[in-house]
């Protein structure tokens, strides 16, 4: 597990557009079906999507709601009636799709899930191959893992791992894991 201190890049501004215009891609539309099966094979209610990109699993994952911190994704949801606000509790489920390495306090966003956190992210052999990834964007990712260490963090933080899969890479996204972590247990 790496950390990377550079102060997180500012995500107003054309982000959200960035990322609707990837949505409506044949790629877009891939990807949205992959993770949205997904979560469909593991947990029947609603999730959360932290950092909703632009949006279209919201739309697409029956029952979701999502959190962002992009103004206009935020306008977006709530246009919807589609916001959540992470500081209500409980949180049952929650998507981390390319978001959970974005994130400043991981841990404090965890503890707040009570059951399942599905996750797409950058996964790396070793220091090296992190440091030559294109993935390395330091500012905008802060944290960059391991395949074991990303399952040994979310142990520790009381989730077992109950699916690793690589469809993401095999849809053209290069070096991307999928996971899926059930809370077993109390909450740390």
């Amino acid at each position: 597990m790496g950390f990377h201190p550079r102060p997180p890049i500012d995500y107003s501004g054309p982000y959200f557009e960035k990322y609707q215009a990837l949505d409506d891609t044949p790629m877009g539309e891939a990807l949205t079906r992959a993770r949205v099966e997904m979560v469909a094979r593991h947990c029947s209610a609603g999730v959360v999507d932290i950092g909703i990109g632009g949006g279209r699993f919201v739309l697409e994952c029956p029952g979701s709601a999502g959190f962002d911190v992009n103004p206009e994704a935020v306008a977006w949801l709530k246009g919807r009636g589609l916001y959540f606000d992470i500081n209500q509790l409980p949180i049952a489920a929650i998507t981390c799709w390319d978001s959970l390495e974005h994130v400043p306090d991981p841990e404090q966003l965890i503890a707040k899930v009570g059951e399942w956190v599905f996750v797409s992210m950058p996964i790396y052999l070793n220091q090296w191959d992190c440091l030559r990834s294109k993935h390395y964007k330091p500012g905008e990712h802060i944290w960059y893992w391991t395949q074991s260490g990303l399952i040994a963090w979310f142990a520790r933080q009381g989730f077992g791992c109950v699916e690793v899969n690589e469809k993401e890479s095999e849809l053209g996204r290069e070096g991307i894991t999928s996971f899926a972590f059930r809370r077993y247990g109390d909450r740390p």
